[in-house]
């Protein structure tokens, strides 16, 4: 009974935050370079998400073609850049990453 009413003070708790937040949010204006520097939010955080997923391996950072999430996430930026498709760039980048991974379990 008690992990319940964690559970529920916690979404009350998350609940009154936000919506004062969204309650406020009529009477507060930003500046325009605060809004700028907000659309940056975004890729910053996935970037930072990311990045130690692909790189990094039992603590270390694996850089070369050894590394199949590197040369998937390789794979996805370029499919990226050139098409501006998600879907694509995920399914492309999903297929590189377990067709490196299975060629490199075969080759050792």
């Amino acid at each position: 009974m008690t992990e319940v009413l964690l559970i529920l003070g916690m979404a009350i708790a998350t609940f009154a935050i936000r919506y004062v937040m969204f309650g406020a949010s009529s009477r507060i204006k930003l500046s325009p370079g605060l809004l700028s520097a907000l659309r940056y939010v975004p890729p910053v955080v996935l970037s930072a998400i990311v990045v130690p997923e692909v790189l990094l391996n039992d603590g270390s950072v694996h850089v070369g073609y050894m590394n199949a999430r590197l040369v998937g996430a390789i794979a996805a930026i370029a499919i990226s850049y050139f098409t501006r498709n998600l879907l694509l760039t995920i399914v492309v980048g999903m297929a590189v990453f377990f067709g490196w991974q299975s060629a490199l379990t075969h080759l050792i």
